[in-house]
């Protein structure tokens, strides 16, 4: 498994064009800069602006699209230079190979949420926009870290999908539904998709002005939602794995 993962992690260093995706990353800190250099406000409160860079669009849109695309992507090179059909020539098992291309999405998110953190804190304080303050950079980090990892497991079944499928439009068009869905229905039951339930999590405690949620938010609960729908695509991935 551990070779597997290493292997995985090796090819993403001749996969230039996932590397230039990660510069998706750095578009909401950038707009938040843009907007607030227009407002002419300085001395905000830091809160307001992360929510702009880090915690609006970039975790209900951004992110889930990325994360998506870079899962039908993984799966779709080897299926094209039939590298998958070579694998299964290797007594290696299937779902090795399918945590194993996870594990890669769960590397990827994390590094693009430490990106927008990063960014974040840049575009904030060197403009004076906002001071600089310990406590909410810890928070901001702390954040963009669960943002990561969560999201990635809120991904998973795109990743399953994208195994069960042959080619990439039809995985490419169900990230964008998957993505677009999970934004529309905050409004209705945050329980319903992953990542509705990954914003919760992400606001459990937060004093973030301008997000609020129709229901009270249960950590419990959307956590549930999360490993349902995890362990559904799992189920069909392994069934669909041991097919070929």
């Amino acid at each position: 498994m551990l070779k597997l993962i290493e292997t995985e992690l090796l090819k993403l260093r001749r996969r230039k064009l996932l590397l230039i995706m990660l510069l998706a990353a750095l578009i909401m800190p950038f707009f938040a800069m843009l907007l607030f250099r227009y407002k002419g406000e300085t001395g905000i409160n830091p809160l307001e602006f992360y929510r702009w860079s880090a915690f609006g669009y970039t975790l209900f849109i951004i992110l889930p699209v990325v994360l998506g695309i870079f899962c039908v992507m993984l799966i779709y090179e080897e299926k094209r230079h039939d590298v998958a059909k070579q694998l299964w020539i290797v007594p290696i098992s299937r779902m090795s190979y399918f945590f194993s291309k996870f594990f890669v999405v769960l590397f990827y998110s994390v590094v693009f949420m430490m990106i927008t953190a990063i960014a974040s804190a840049a575009f904030g304080v060197l403009p004076g926009y906002i001071g600089f303050d310990g406590n909410h950079i810890l928070y901001l980090f702390e954040r963009c870290l669960e943002i990561g990892v969560i999201t990635a497991f809120a991904l998973l079944p795109v990743l399953s999908i994208a195994t069960m499928t042959k080619g990439y439009i039809l995985p490419s068009c169900i990230t964008l539904i998957y993505a677009l869905l999970g934004f529309f229905l905050m409004n209705t039951n945050i329980y319903l998709h992953p990542i509705c339930s990954t914003a919760a999590i992400i606001m459990r405690d937060s004093d973030i002005p301008g997000l609020a949620f129709s229901q009270t938010i249960n950590v419990p609960f959307a956590l549930l939602c999360i490993a349902a729908w995890d362990i559904i695509f799992i189920l069909l991935a392994n069934i669909a794995l041991k097919k070929k």
